[in-house]
C-alpha cells in the first residue's frame, strides 16, 4: 500500500501546486477565489496521505507542474481545471476500494476526500467563468460546417476532374464565400443576446470556419494525384474534428466516441454523396478529366 500512497500524495500535491499557480495568473476575481479555494483542498487530500507515509519525501510531477500552466494559456482555465478531474472517477473507485482495508481510525478521512471527488470539486469547476467557452458554439459552427461542406465540395470535383488545383481553389473560392455568409448569420444570431458581442461572434464563426477551408485545401495544392490529395485532405477533416470534440468533450462532459463518431459519419457521407452527384454531373454534361 506504500506505493499506492505515494503515487496518491504526489497526485494531490502536484494538483495542488497547479490550482495555486493558475489561480495566481487568473485575472477574474470570482475564478481566482475557485482555484484558491481548489488549491486549498488538493492541499489538505495531500496532507491526509502525507500522514500515512512518515518520513518519505514527497515530490510533484514535473510534466503536471511545468505543463499545466502552459495548458491553460492556450486552451484556457475552464478545459484545463476540467481536464484535471477527467482521472477523479478511476481514483473515486481506487478510493473505495481502499475505504475498506484502511485502518479505523482514516476511515472517516478518506471518506470526506471521496465526497470532495464526487460533489464539492466538481461543484467549484462548474462556477468557473470563462468568456471564450461562451463563443464555443461559433467555433462548432464554422468549423463543423466547413470541414462537412468543403469536404463535399472537394469530393464532389473528385468525380468530375482530375485537377487538385482546380479541386483546391474551388473549395477555396466556396469556402470563401461560405465563411462571409457564416459570420453574417452569426453576427444576426448574436445581436439577439445581450452577453454575447456581435462582432467577436461574426468574427469567430467566419475565421474558423475559412481557416479549415484553407488546411483541407492545402493537398489539393500541395499534391498533384487527385486521390491522395483528397484522401490526406479527410484525414486533416478527421484531425480538426477529433481536436475539437475532445476540447468540447472535454468542457462540456460529452462522451467524446460518440460525438466524434457522428460528425466522422457525417461528414464521410456527405463526400460520399457529393462524388456521386460530380460523377452523375460528369457523365450528363459529358465533363472528362481531359476538360481540365
Amino acid at each position: 500500500m506504500q506505493k499506492e500512497y505515494l503515487d496518491r500524495a504526489r497526485n494531490e500535491l502536484t494538483e495542488h501546486l497547479v490550482y495555486g499557480k493558475l489561480a495566481r495568473r487568473e485575472k477574474k476575481p470570482e475564478n481566482r477565489a475557485l482555484l484558491e479555494k481548489l488549491s486549498v483542498q488538493e492541499k489538505s487530500h495531500y496532507e491526509f496521505w502525507k500522514s500515512l507515509l512518515p518520513g518519505v519525501e514527497i515530490k510533484p510531477r514535473p510534466l503536471g507542474l511545468y505543463g499545466t500552466p502552459l495548458l491553460r494559456t492556450v486552451l484556457g482555465v475552464t478545459f484545463t481545471t476540467k481536464f484535471l478531474e477527467t482521472h477523479e472517477k478511476s481514483s473515486i473507485a481506487t478510493y473505495e476500494e481502499m475505504l475498506a482495508i484502511m485502518p479505523e481510525e482514516h476511515r472517516k478521512r478518506l471518506g470526506k476526500i471521496i465526497e470532495d471527488e464526487k460533489t464539492h470539486e466538481q461543484s467549484l469547476i462548474g462556477d468557473l467563468k470563462e468568456k471564450r467557452v461562451s463563443y464555443i458554439g461559433f467555433i462548432a459552427l464554422g468549423l463543423a460546417d466547413a470541414i462537412v461542406e468543403i469536404t463535399g465540395v472537394h469530393a464532389g470535383f473528385l468525380g468530375v476532374t482530375r485537377s487538385t488545383l482546380i479541386a483546391g481553389i474551388s473549395g477555396i473560392i466556396v469556402g470563401f464565400s461560405a465563411a462571409i455568409s457564416m459570420g453574417s448569420a452569426a453576427y444576426l444570431q448574436a445581436k439577439q443576446d445581450s452577453e454575447k458581442s456581435a462582432i467577436v461572434s461574426a468574427f469567430t464563426t467566419g475565421f474558423s470556419y475559412f481557416s479549415s477551408v484553407i488546411l483541407l485545401a492545402l493537398p489539393y495544392l500541395l499534391i498533384r494525384a487527385m486521390i491522395p490529395a483528397f484522401a490526406a485532405s479527410t484525414s486533416v477533416g478527421i484531425v480538426l474534428l477529433a481536436a475539437f470534440t475532445f476540447y468540447t468533450s472535454i468542457v462540456f462532459n460529452r462522451k467524446f466516441f460518440h460525438e466524434f463518431g457522428e460528425a466522422v459519419l457525417l461528414m464521410l457521407g456527405t463526400a460520399l454523396a457529393s462524388f456521386i452527384i460530380g460523377n452523375i454531373v460528369g457523365e450528363v454534361f459529358q465533363i472528362g478529366a481531359n476538360s481540365f
